[in-house]
């Protein structure tokens, strides 16, 4: 097991390797760079942009920025911003819990309503509330976010419910008391939770109820009821547990996609997250705080499949990590 776990890590070093190369390169594909907005404003002496190019290195060649660039990650140093003059792990490290803490609570409530839901829209397959649960899943995975995060705001606003609209905190947020300080934070994360959170639920909602209507038609379920086993044990013991493997990988993939799930929704809703970070540095050609926002995403993913592979070994016996 150690010695799987230590190849897999292994693995990150290549194939992150790979992603930077491809993240770098594309980027530099596009026309243009960061002085280029500099350009265009009259302040700005052609001395000062001169002296700002070399600073920056953009005067040397694509591979020499990149080779200057993966010394300094080797060194645990992920570039500085152009953009905010900020050492870029700086500016990932005041962004990224808010977006590890929006993409977890998602990830709670998905989890919390899908797997009941699921397991029960199996056992009551083709029932009206079968129905009725297929319907609203098939809803929330068509809807896009963005379509979703608007119309919740327009029902907040409409209904004048007790609701922020945007951002994280409210502007009294520095005089409330800890507990005060915590509920504020859980208002402004209700609606860009929802809005992660119903895709999520709709599809693992399907997932479940797809694996268990597979497994409880199995010939060992058929054995388990014929020896007169209560109708709970067969569902809970022999259902969900062999039901488990794809909820397990799939857990895995939404480990890795914690990071960048989030972009659309933090933008609409003003969470300021990793999402509206990324999308500047973009804009902007801030090559260094996209690679070093891409780097933690890559991590992040192969984490996550290592950390599913291992639940799977854990939750079923034919599996073994060799």
């Amino acid at each position: 097991m150690w010695r799987y776990i230590l190849r897999r890590l292994l693995y990150i070093i290549p194939m992150m390797l790979g992603v930077s190369v491809l993240t770098f390169f594309v980027m530099k594909l596009a026309p243009g760079d960061y002085l280029d907005l500099l350009r265009l404003n009259p302040d700005v002496s052609p001395e000062a942009i001169e002296q700002l190019n070399r600073q920056f290195g953009l005067d040397q060649p694509a591979y020499v920025q990149f080779g200057r660039w993966l010394w300094n990650v080797l060194h645990f140093n992920l570039g500085h911003s152009f953009n905010y003059g900020a050492p870029v792990s700086y500016l990932i490290g005041t962004r990224l819990l808010n977006t590890l803490l929006l993409s977890v609570a998602s990830l709670a409530l998905a989890w919390t309503f899908s797997f009941p839901a699921g397991v029960y829209a199996a056992v009551k397959a083709h029932s009206t509330y079968d129905r009725v649960l297929t319907f609203a899943a098939f809803i929330g995975l068509s809807i896009p976010n963005y379509f979703l995060a608007l119309l919740l705001l327009y029902l907040v606003v409409h209904f004048n419910l007790p609701l922020p609209v945007g951002g994280m905190t409210s502007s009294d947020f520095a005089s409330l008391s800890t507990w005060g300080k915590v509920a504020d934070i859980g208002r402004h994360l209700i609606v860009p939770a929802v809005v992660l959170g119903t895709a999520s639920m709709a599809s693992l909602t399907r997932y479940l109820r797809s694996g268990m209507l597979d497994v409880l038609g199995q010939e060992y379920v058929v054995t388990a009821r014929a020896k007169g086993l209560p109708e709970s044990r067969v569902v809970w013991k022999h259902g969900v547990r062999n039901a488990l493997n794809v909820m397990i990988t799939i857990f895995g993939f939404e480990l890795g996609s914690l990071l960048n799930g989030a972009a659309l929704t933090e933008i609409i809703t003003g969470w300021p997250g990793m999402g509206r970070l990324v999308l500047e540095a973009l804009r902007a050609y801030d090559y260094y705080v996209v690679m070093g926002t891409v780097l933690m995403a890559g991590v992040l993913l192969v984490v996550g499949n290592l950390v599913a592979d291992i639940l799977l070994a854990w939750a079923d016996p034919r599996v073994r990590l060799q």
